[in-house]
């Protein structure tokens, strides 16, 4: 019974350690990020974003994501349509105050990467991958990626009328460890 015990406590210890090994760079997240959209009818940016990025270029498998941006934080250069953005009409940022995305799954996709996991947005979470790039710069990188959302998959807004469905998202954040 005793070396059972051992056995399984050198067991675990081993696993423990594997499994420290694995554990992916923190990174922080710097001021000069950009989280930008637009389409033919609008465009803005948001101005706070925050979160958690565990990253190994050499081990994207054992990468994670998990960020949000704050709704209320919306500018697009129009009082009136940022106010009407933050209404229950649009975002409901008094309901909704963040866009949040967590990782499941990174992969090495051509010159850059796919990120798959929960995109949640106006109380609708859906599976949504993003592409993006890495590029490292000294002690620094940046994460940089360009994708494209529906608002109707999220409910944001009304179908038609003078927005467009398709909205381009631009990312641009800065990172250092």
């Amino acid at each position: 019974m005793k070396r059972l015990i051992i056995f399984s406590g050198t067991l675990l210890l081993a696993a423990a350690v594997f499994a420290f090994n694995t554990v992916s760079p923190l990174w922080k997240i710097g001021d000069k990020y950009n989280i930008s959209f637009s389409s033919n009818d609008v465009g803005g940016i948001f101005k706070v974003f925050k979160g958690t990025i565990n990253f190994d270029e050499a081990n994207p498998a054992a990468s994670n994501f998990d960020v949000t941006v704050d709704v209320a934080s919306i500018q697009t250069g129009n009082a009136l349509q940022n106010k009407h953005a933050k209404s229950d009409e649009w975002f409901d940022a008094a309901k909704y105050p963040v866009i949040h995305y967590t990782s499941k799954k990174i992969v090495k996709a051509g010159a850059g990467y796919q990120v798959t996991g929960d995109l949640e947005i106006h109380g609708v979470k859906k599976e949504f991958t993003i592409p993006f790039s890495f590029a490292k710069k000294g002690a620094g990188a940046t994460f940089a990626g360009t994708f494209n959302v529906n608002r109707n998959d999220f409910h944001i807004g009304k179908p038609g009328g003078d927005v467009a469905d398709v909205i381009k998202v631009e990312i641009a954040v800065p990172v250092t460890k």
